[in-house]
């Protein structure tokens, strides 16, 4: 099957994107703290840092995997027109889902150079979509 033909969303998009979804995110991760919170009292507080970045880690991978692997768009990407596609145009599973959210994560932790490999790249991918064969692409 030969790959999708489909429009690259500008490199300002995506970030304006990504700043949406970071909103929704941290809403996300106010929200849930709480309980958190509330588990972990009776823990030594030198264990309960790690687990709650790790706990928060995993519940952004949740939330960008479940919209990733069910239609390809978050609300935000929803709001400024971008889905997520493999190569062929499909939608992702799941094991592609969290690979890209690994991915992805590594990269932002990377002073974002696996956002700003996209300003270099022959088709204006992020570093994550290039190594796994995955594409944002304007939804019409």
């Amino acid at each position: 099957m030969s790959p999708i033909v489909s429009e690259t969303p500008s490199f300002s998009r995506r970030l304006v994107c990504l700043l949406y979804e970071l909103l929704i995110l941290l809403a996300l991760w106010l929200a849930a703290g709480f309980p958190f919170v509330g588990l972990t009292q009776a823990l030594d507080p030198v264990w309960i840092r790690p687990l709650f970045q790790l706990y928060l880690l995993m519940l952004g991978g949740a939330y960008f995997v479940w919209f990733w692997t069910h239609g390809g768009q978050t609300l935000p990407m929803k709001t400024w027109r971008l889905r997520l596609v493999t190569q062929e145009g499909g939608t992702l599973g799941y094991g592609l889902a969290w690979s890209r959210y690994v991915l992805a994560a590594a990269g932002c932790l990377l002073f974002g150079l696996g956002l700003f490999w996209a300003l270099f790249d022959r088709d204006r991918q992020f570093l994550h979509d290039r190594l796994l064969g995955t594409r944002l692409i304007v939804a019409r």
